[in-house]
């Protein structure tokens, strides 16, 4: 977040203070006119931009729908070659940062389920024991003994480590890949689910 806000709101917000100066500057009414409606859609990005990043702190969907509801909606999204199955209890309220993990883990996953592994079906679930725990599987190709893990699988396994857990990715028999993160709830006692 630091080097977007230092490489991309920081040099935004400074261009609008010179454009506001040069617009002050100006006496002739067009020219000036012209002015304000670049500096207004400058304005409009860099609101578009603090909302990008709002939006990656905590995506709104936890909020609104519940986590387990953001994730199968983020499912519905990437849907396509890929039919996504989403299962798991309804969820208790979760320390925040284990939300944003757990859906930031399963996003990623689900996407390079759809994108990269040639599946044609990928089941995500969810259990809560005294901890959170995430699958993503699919019934794609698999990693190759060549593969060389990307962002996206680096991502994964730090998001968890962040919060004391684990991100495995691992080949499944028979083709596909299994992604199993496992988030601690910072508790001793199981978490109770309604049934």
């Amino acid at each position: 977040m630091r080097r977007d806000l230092h490489d991309g709101l920081g040099p935004s917000l400074a261009s609008l203070v010179l454009r506001l100066g040069a617009i002050q500057s100006r006496t002739e009414p067009v020219e000036r006119d012209a002015l304000i409606v670049e500096t207004r859609e400058e304005v409009r990005a860099a609101i578009a931009e603090v909302r990008r990043l709002v939006d990656d702190l905590r995506p709104p969907a936890i909020d609104e729908v519940g986590l387990l509801e953001a994730i199968r909606q983020r499912a519905v999204a990437l849907s396509g070659a890929v039919a996504f199955e989403v299962t798991g209890p309804p969820a208790p309220p979760l320390p925040a940062a284990v939300e944003v993990a757990a859906f930031r883990i399963a996003s990623e996953a689900m996407t390079n389920a759809a994108r990269h592994s040639g599946a044609s079906r990928c089941l995500v679930g969810v259990e809560l024991t005294g901890t959170f725990e995430l699958t993503v599987s699919d019934n794609g190709r698999g990693a190759t003994p060549d593969a060389h893990p990307g962002v996206g699988w680096a991502s994964m396994r730090e998001r968890a480590a962040e919060l004391g857990g684990s991100c495995t990715i691992t080949s499944r028999p028979g083709g596909g890949l299994i992604v199993r993160a496992v988030l601690p709830l910072g508790q001793d006692e199981p978490v109770e689910i309604d049934a």
